[in-house]
């Protein structure tokens, strides 16, 4: 079929799309370098790996994958909803959190729409926004941390939705509460803000704002988490919303018919219910980022301050060279020329093996 053709059959906008593109995989590094032992330390999967309750919950569900799986995530939800004191209702789970973003742009975004998100920040965003015919609203980041006041400025009569990712992806930064209290009460009726807490587990910061809050107060705010991060489960694909029942109502009016297979819903109760493994993956990133701080300091290399489960590092030179040496030491990290951060590069924190490893090959490159 010819381009032209194409053109004329696609949505309005689709081919101009920037595809999202993930850290390597250790697969596809393996197909392209060869055989090594990779260490993998690009896309912030929790390096403890998941519960082994919930390994053992996949193992014992096996059997019952010839049957379809629960639709609404009942026995999941409930769980949910239990833990955070909320009505089942406020509850939306779906497949990943990326899932979610989209059904949120399918469920809110018209044609002409503005939505407006922190530049750089996590690039599913705009790509949901483009998607629905959505208007992209980028506001750069000052001192690597969404500048409410900026933002609040791009906000109008056709603005729809506002993203504010926290902590921030790919700067680790977080908003405070107070400077978020300023900006929502600022904010028209009409917008609704998607908190994106994706990382809220690793937050150090006391004056962090809990989502939670907010959606027991009822605003017009949709909270978003995963059991990608601290949980361990990212190749399971499971994430979930937490908002008004109104807002939720609209993601189930989008939703897939049955969007989370039966081996994720089970694995999710199973880890939920497993909070010591949930401890010790969050004092794994505590303790890695004490020991990664020291180093680069002792080097003299920069790097943002984090309240994730990721360093962004500035290496003061093209941190694509330095990602192209690392690979030949078997190590993967996440370059930031993506981000607009060409010196830059995103590191996931590992085990402490994993870190002593990165750090080792690092000093040996920048020498």
């Amino acid at each position: 079929m010819d381009k032209l053709k194409i053109e004329k059959l696609a949505r309005n906008g689709i081919l101009e799309i920037v595809s999202y593109i993930p850290g390597k995989s250790i697969e596809e590094v393996q197909k392209e370098i060869g055989s090594k032992r990779w260490i993998k330390l690009a896309s912030n999967e929790n390096l403890l790996g998941p519960s082994p309750k919930a390994v053992e919950a996949i193992r014992k569900e096996l059997p019952n994958i010839y049957l379809y799986p629960d639709g609404p995530c009942t026995v999941l939800r409930q769980a949910l909803a239990k833990r955070f004191l909320l009505p089942e209702r406020m509850v939306v789970i779906s497949n990943g959190a990326d899932n979610l973003i989209l059904m949120i742009a399918n469920a809110f975004v018209n044609e002409g729409d503005e939505v407006v998100m922190a530049d750089p920040t996590f690039p599913v965003y705009t790509n949901a926004a483009q998607i629905m015919g959505g208007k992209v609203v980028k506001v750069k980041l000052k001192d690597f941390t969404h500048d409410l006041d900026a933002m609040l400025k791009k906000v109008n009569r056709k603005t729809k939705l506002v993203f504010i990712c926290n902590p921030n992806n790919p700067t680790g930064t977080t908003v405070s509460r107070e400077p978020f209290n300023r900006f929502l009460s600022k904010l028209p009726k009409q917008v609704i803000v998607v908190l994106d807490e994706a990382y809220g587990d690793f937050v150090e910061d006391a004056f962090y704002p809990n989502g939670l809050d907010y959606i027991k107060e009822r605003r017009p705010l949709i909270v978003l988490r995963t059991f990608s991060k601290v949980y361990g489960l990212a190749g399971l694909r499971i994430g979930y919303a937490l908002g008004r029942e109104d807002l939720m109502n609209c993601l189930y009016q989008v939703r897939d018919p049955f969007p989370v297979h039966r081996l994720a819903q089970v694995a999710a109760v199973a880890a939920l219910n497993d909070q010591d493994h949930a401890v010790r993956s969050i004092q794994l990133a505590y303790e890695g980022k004490r020991y990664l701080y020291r180093e680069l300091d002792r080097m003299g290399v920069s790097y943002v301050p984090s309240q994730a489960n990721f360093i962004f590092i500035d290496f003061e030179k093209d941190s694509e060279k330095i990602f192209q040496a690392l690979l030949r030491e078997g190590i993967i990290i996440r370059p930031g020329k993506t981000w607009g951060f060409p010196t830059f590069a995103r590191v996931t924190i590992g085990r402490m093996g994993d870190n002593q490893r990165f750090i080792k090959a690092l000093k040996k490159i920048l020498r």
